[in-house]
């Protein structure tokens, strides 16, 4: 969550006293309080403050009503395409939900069958990703990927540590391998555990993610693992796992050092398990050199936001002493997270996914979604004026952009295309840029704001950071009419930027920020990110997700 500042209402009153629209209005107190809607109901005087608790409270309809309204300002979330966030569930799903709402996770001993539902998703999940005979898988749920990822990262830590230490070994000064293209998260992990981050550049012919030869030279004995993401951000394309592994095969040979490999399966955990191109490579417990894997269980495990998974290949990889043993409310569990009370909702809601769905319905769901992201990225390409940075579209082992190229209609299935997440990852071509210099991606995005659709537009990774990218997340609700009328809008916008002459782009620009946002965060707008106190090129970017 962004940090948010404490705002003095008397203050902000003050200084909105002192702008001159404020002056001849005499409306100031407005800036800081809630007038009550309706006046024809209600009296049109009195005023419900904002950033202090009112004295009195407000009639239950007025307040839902206010806040409904308020509401309304925010983008609709089915159109939000920038999100790997699920935005439908099932009516049934939502039921259960809404009747679990008030039932607490961490209280065991009170909810025995929820608990036992939570034991069984983590079963599941550990049976789709390769769990091994002979091991013990162990797992968890978590409240999303970021949580999953810290958790997964202090015990490739401990266990790196425990090892030196057993050795004689100095243990004080841990690193961690990541590409460029990691989501915040990953590196969120290195400095809240106070682990080196050594953040390895992307570029074109790495198609933008990990490149293992970089793996290769800067690994050494105090490298407490690796991350691997299974779906980047960025452009969806999956790192390879397989390779990776391969070099750290090599490299313990050649050592003695054994280095981890945990996989980041954010997105792609619930998609590459289920699609017939699977992930191209192996990337799961199948691969020794795999000890533990996260995933979303709201991104494409098709459940609300606030549930994520993690587990561990054997339970010999999740150090003992991180596990806590929880005397509570009349019984005894063991538990390993980074907070206690946590919505229980979400974990039933997941359940009634793999239940209802089943491997054929999550399949079937997993080959609609890229088959539309593929139709989407042809028709772009098709235009001339742009071309897919992403490349799920692309026949099994063609990976670049070739204009005029004509595209590859013969799949059958995902199997017959590169494996990668259902993400379409889009430019400007050069040669538009040339013939419409004036035409800016970003102005692209902000006027399909304007038609409701949120698609961003954003650098690559630190070292490709030039070419900006349009990303369009394709998902379940995302339909065939949907992506044809976003076509036809991407178009129309396109073709009105075109006719345009030479403009100034601020007239694209988003409305004023709110009050709210001007004195409460402690972020920056677009127009003013390069004051930021760490430039891009420093590190990972906060990738949309």
């Amino acid at each position: 969550m962004p940090l948010a500042r404490h705002v003095d209402p008397d203050e902000l009153i003050k200084t909105l006293r002192d702008q001159p629209g404020h002056k001849a209005g005499g409306h100031s107190n407005r800036s800081v309080n809630h007038t009550t809607p309706y006046s024809s109901r209600y009296a049109s005087s009195t005023e419900i403050p904002k950033f202090r608790i009112p004295h009195d409270g407000a009639p239950a309809d007025t307040v839902q009503q206010l806040i409904r309204d308020e509401l309304e300002l925010d983008g609709r979330p089915s159109l939000n395409l920038a999100s790997f966030v699920g935005t439908y569930m099932e009516r049934e799903a939502e039921q259960l939900m809404v009747e679990n709402l008030s039932k607490n996770l961490s209280d065991a001993d009170e909810y025995p069958a929820m608990m036992d539902i939570h034991a069984r998703c983590v079963s599941i999940i550990a049976q789709l990703w390769g769990a091994q005979k002979g091991e013990q898988a162990i797992g968890s749920a978590t409240t999303g990927s970021s949580e999953a990822i810290h958790l997964g990262g202090l015990a490739m830590k401990r266990r790196w540590q425990e090892k030196r230490r057993a050795e004689g070994k100095d243990a004080s000064n841990p690193n961690i391998l990541m590409g460029a293209n990691a989501q915040v998260a990953l590196e969120k992990f290195a400095r809240y555990f106070e682990v080196e981050a050594r953040i390895l550049p992307v570029c074109e012919d790495s198609s933008y993610r990990l490149d293992p030869e970089l793996v290769k030279k800067n690994i050494d004995e105090n490298t407490i693992g690796v991350f691997v993401i299974l779906g980047s951000t960025y452009t969806g394309h999956y790192e390879p796992v397989e390779q990776v592994s391969s070099i750290l095969d090599d490299y313990e040979k050649e050592t003695g050092v054994s280095i981890p490999i945990h996989v980041d399966a954010a997105s792609g955990g619930f998609i590459a398990p289920f699609t017939k191109a699977k992930a191209g490579f192996k990337w799961n417990f199948e691969l020794p050199r795999v000890k533990s894997i996260n995933t979303s269980g709201h991104k494409f495990g098709l459940v609300y936001a606030g549930v994520g998974w993690i587990i561990w290949r054997d339970e010999s990889y999740l150090p003992k002493h991180l596990i806590f043993e929880l005397h509570y409310l009349g019984g005894t569990e063991e538990s390993y997270t980074l907070n206690f009370s946590r919505p229980g909702a979400q974990i039933i809601a997941q359940y009634y996914n793999l239940i209802h769905l089943g491997y054929t319905g999550f399949q079937s769901i997993m080959e609609n979604v890229l088959t539309n992201a593929r139709l989407l990225s042809c028709a772009l390409e098709s235009t001339g004026w742009y071309r897919c940075v992403s490349d799920i579209h692309r026949k099994k082992g063609d990976h670049k952009y070739e204009k005029g190229k004509k595209p590859y209609e013969g799949g059958e299935s995902s199997a017959d295309y590169n494996a990668g997440l259902p993400v379409v990852a889009f430019t400007l071509t050069d040669e538009f840029k040339k013939e419409f210099p004036h035409v800016k991606q970003e102005a692209v995005s902000n006027l399909l704001r304007a038609k409701q659709y949120i698609i961003p537009n954003y650098p690559l990774p630190p070292n490709e950071e030039k070419t900006e990218i349009l990303r369009v997340v394709v998902r379940e609700s995302l339909s065939l009419d949907m992506i044809d009328r976003l076509l036809a809008a991407i178009c129309s916008v396109t073709e009105t930027l075109m006719k345009s002459d030479v403009f100034d782009l601020a007239a694209w620009e988003p409305s004023l920020p709110s009050i709210e946002k001007q004195h409460a965060s402690a972020g920056l707008q677009g127009k003013d990110k390069h004051k930021g106190k760490r430039p891009m090129h420093h590190g990972v970017h906060r990738s949309v997700c």
